[in-house]
């Protein structure tokens, strides 16, 4: 292996682990797009990325390569946009799976920028969803309890 094509690996995996990272809570809480969703998520993003970025034939045409870059990432994008549509859930008074779908977005967002950014970015962008995916929750569950209580109060 030359340092190229160890960079694309340790590039793969870590965006593999961005999205098993973010599936932890969700399959800690028993929702739908988990550690197994997301960790494919990551990849299958990182992966036609990484399959765009080192098109031989578009070697040497910086043109080329850019909206070959732009047509895999708007195709990621829209893909993912798709999915995660199918992960919302409407019923008569509420709306549901809208944080499964914002965290499959982030996560093919990720496997994107693993492949492509300075390795700060991803540690960053991953820290960020990680500690919204873990702490998010029950700061929304106490504002909830805390808004419940101020209307029982006006009541």
């Amino acid at each position: 292996m030359d340092t190229m094509d160890s960079d694309t690996l340790l590039r793969l995996l870590a965006a593999t682990g961005c999205g098993v990272l973010i599936g932890i809570s969700h399959d800690l809480r028993g929702k739908p797009a988990g550690t197994r969703t997301l960790g494919l998520v990551a990849l299958g993003a990182a992966l036609l990325t990484a399959g765009t970025t080192q098109l031989p034939m578009i070697a040497g045409h910086p043109d080329a390569v850019s909206r070959v870059i732009q047509g895999a990432i708007q195709g990621i994008v829209t893909g993912i946009g798709f999915l995660g549509a199918g992960a919302i859930m409407r019923g008569p008074n509420e709306v549901r799976g809208l944080t499964t779908a914002a965290s499959v977005w982030v996560t093919a967002v990720l496997g994107i920028i693993c492949m492509l950014s300075p390795w700060p970015l991803i540690g960053i962008g991953l820290l960020i969803a990680v500690v919204l995916s873990a702490f998010a929750h029950p700061l929304e569950n106490w504002l909830e309890r805390r808004r419940k209580t101020e209307s029982d109060q006006e009541s």
